[in-house]
């Protein structure tokens, strides 16, 4: 598979990471080496891991993953979206995004796409060393990006809770497309 090929899917692939880690970084507002370090850091791990568990699958589980990774990736999204309108309205105690479950649901939220690149890798016999680790490079960057552009719309309309709502909304929004895109909506 060509270079410019797989770098395109990487940066497809990471367009969802990017979106959450706008924001993650408006719902935080000040950003510390360590925050960014550890969302970069699991975006880009689970975006690396999740192709290889696709490649590896290959054919013989695609039926039952496809049946469902998309509800699964749009509750995860839902959760966390709705926390944050919660959020917004001092409703209960903020969580930081970048530690614990919703870390972890985000990162798996996000890297749902990239176990079905690994099993169409899988059946077009690509190797799928090189295009993990640049899935995972890529989503690494853009996670970075986007958390520092989230922190700075936050901080420059010094209006957090409108803020908080519209990362709510992007979230839930990715997780409607998730669903569009999978058929899972009649009347979109």
């Amino acid at each position: 598979m060509p270079l410019i090929n797989i770098i395109a899917i990487a940066i497809a692939l990471a367009m969802d990471a990017f979106a959450v880690s706008i924001a993650a970084g408006i719902s935080l507002k000040k950003i510390t080496f360590r925050q960014n370090f550890r969302l970069a850091w699991h975006f880009g791990l689970f975006q690396a891991i999740m192709p290889i568990i696709g490649w590896t699958a290959g054919l013989s589980v695609r039926a039952s993953i496809e049946a469902y990774d998309h509800w699964i990736a749009f509750a995860l999204l839902t959760y966390v979206g709705v926390g944050m309108f919660k959020d917004s309205f001092g409703q209960y105690k903020k969580k930081d995004p970048t530690r614990g479950a919703t870390m972890v649901m985000l990162s798996v939220a996000t890297s749902i796409d990239a176990l079905a690149i690994g099993l169409s890798l899988s059946m077009i016999k690509v190797s799928i060393w090189k295009p993990a680790l640049l899935i995972g490079l890529v989503a690494t960057f853009f996670t970075t990006v986007g958390m520092h552009l989230g922190k700075t719309l936050a901080n420059a309309t010094k209006i957090s809770r409108l803020a908080e709502i519209c990362g709510g909304t992007v979230l839930l929004i990715i997780g409607l497309n998730i669903l569009r895109e999978h058929g899972a909506l009649p009347f979109f």
